[in-house]
């Protein structure tokens, strides 16, 4: 009969111990949601009009872009191959990309192309855009680069 008390009381110290550390989870991970950093609001759409962009998870040999005085170049293959295209603000946020030249003959994008891209949503130097050529639509995430 002892022992069932003992063992009935080691399972209760271990129950409530189990409690707290879920408790003790539970609010860490509310805390670091809370930490978290919202997007902006509004969105900082004039963050894509002038700067050097890299793609999240993509390395700056296997792609980059610069934007300056309304022409956007994307570099790719190490920089050896670039597609230049000029851009047309619609408003703030939404604007019209038109390919003016590519120097890779392989690649689908023709000169002429004109894709439309709305900036949906920025965080401090992050930029999530929405692209659209014909019936396609696709969404990048891009880091503006720090200048020094």
């Amino acid at each position: 009969m002892k022992y069932i008390k003992t063992i009935s009381l080691a399972v209760l110290f271990l129950g409530v111990s189990q409690m707290n550390a879920q408790k003790k989870a539970t609010d860490t991970q509310k805390k670091e949601t809370a930490k978290q950093k919202q997007v902006d609001n509004p969105t900082k759409c004039s963050n894509i009009k002038d700067g050097t962009f890299l793609r999240v998870n993509y390395p700056k040999n296997l792609w980059y872009m610069t934007v300056k005085d309304n022409v956007q170049t994307e570099y790719y293959n190490d920089g050896k191959d670039h597609i230049k295209s000029s851009i047309v603000f619609v408003d703030d946020c939404n604007y019209k990309l038109i390919v003016l030249e590519k120097t890779e003959e392989a690649n689908l994008i023709k000169i002429g192309d004109v894709f439309s891209n709305k900036v949906v949503a920025t965080q401090d130097n992050y930029i999530k855009i929405q692209s659209k050529i014909d019936n396609d639509q696709f969404d990048l995430v891009l880091i503006k680069a720090k200048t020094k």
